[in-house]
């Protein structure tokens, strides 16, 4: 069939594409065409899903049949997308837990007891279920929304699991939170990318909590897993959360995946039922892990997009927690 993958260039999108590719369809992209090349055996289509003209000049009269949408940012690139797209068998959003009112801190439910954002304010989380809700209006019982929540796997460019790995990889005294107990869930990229492209093949309708079962690993059992991988011999350091806000180190951004305690326990205690029901693979961890070490191998330094921070916890603040223990 024909699958437009709105997004395609970088890291889910990329994923969906060469997956689709591997079951037989012929697939286009359509991106800004700033930074990203689609897998070789793509159209490559390009625009700003905020014009409202920029789609249907893409397409040119090329019509999709199926839609993968790893793209939809804003309110307007909804609007645009259920205003160009029709005739289609199945469309399936990446939305996010951000759509939920009530997360973070959660603990999520089944999917359609969870109430999400209904505001007009422009931030990810109310953006994210207005565009489902959009969507929904305008493709029916062929839209599957699904609420992803952390996403791994190579050519991540958020850098999250990555930074640990670089940081690991050093070896030595390492500064973590006094939380290694703090629940997570992870689903790999390419097991996402795969499912969602069944489910638009599929015409699977409503919302998925898209991630991995809940008590699947644990923050300690991330980090051993990167010093496995990595062959390292880093030692941790825990730090109680305390002194890691006193020395003014931000949560989930100079140390990635860490949340206060007020909402560790919670954040990824999501009811992932339909998710099995409707087939949401989960290979191993290790493996998602050491494949994106791998790809940083073979790399030539993070993919972060141009304007985004890096993550991770500056040297100077680590070496000043340290040289108190």
């Amino acid at each position: 069939m024909r699958l437009l993958v709105l997004g395609g260039t970088r890291f889910l999108g990329r994923h969906v594409a060469t997956a689709a590719l591997e079951r037989g369809h012929e697939v286009a992209t359509f991106t800004r065409g700033l930074s990203g090349q689609p897998p070789e055996g793509v159209r490559a289509l390009h625009g700003d899903r905020d014009d409202p003209a920029a789609l249907p000049k893409a397409l040119d009269g090329w019509r999709p049949e199926l839609v993968v949408d790893t793209s939809c940012q804003t309110r307007v690139a909804a609007d645009n997308a259920a205003a160009a797209l029709d005739d289609l068998s199945g469309y399936a959003f990446v939305s996010s837990l951000n759509a939920y009112s009530g997360w973070p801190p959660g603990p999520i439910g089944r999917e359609d007891d969870e109430p999400t954002w209904d505001t007009t304010d422009d931030e990810y989380g109310p953006n994210k279920a207005y565009a489902e809700r959009t969507l929904a209006a305008a493709f029916g019982n062929r839209f599957l929304t699904a609420r992803a929540g952390l996403i791994i796997g190579p050519y991540d460019p958020i850098y999250r699991l990555g930074w640990w790995l670089d940081r690991i990889s050093r070896g030595g005294r390492v500064v973590v939170p006094d939380a290694l107990d703090q629940p997570m869930a992870m689903v790999d990229a390419r097991d996402l990318a795969a499912w969602l492209v069944e489910m638009a093949e599929q015409g699977r309708s409503g919302g998925v909590n898209a991630t991995g079962p809940a008590g699947m690993t644990t923050f300690e059992g991330v980090l051993d897993l990167c010093r496995d991988v990595t062959g390292s011999d880093a030692e941790w350091v825990p730090v109680l959360e305390e002194e890691l806000l006193a020395a003014d180190v931000q949560p989930w951004v100079h140390l990635p995946f860490w949340l206060p305690a007020e909402d560790a326990s919670t954040a990824w205690d999501v009811d992932t039922t339909r998710a099995r029901e409707l087939g949401l693979p989960g290979r191993p961890l290790r493996n998602s892990i050491a494949d994106t070490w791998a790809r940083q191998q073979a790399s030539d330094g993070p993919d972060v997009p141009p304007g985004r921070e890096l993550p991770g916890l500056p040297p100077e603040v680590e070496d000043q927690l340290l040289a108190a223990r």
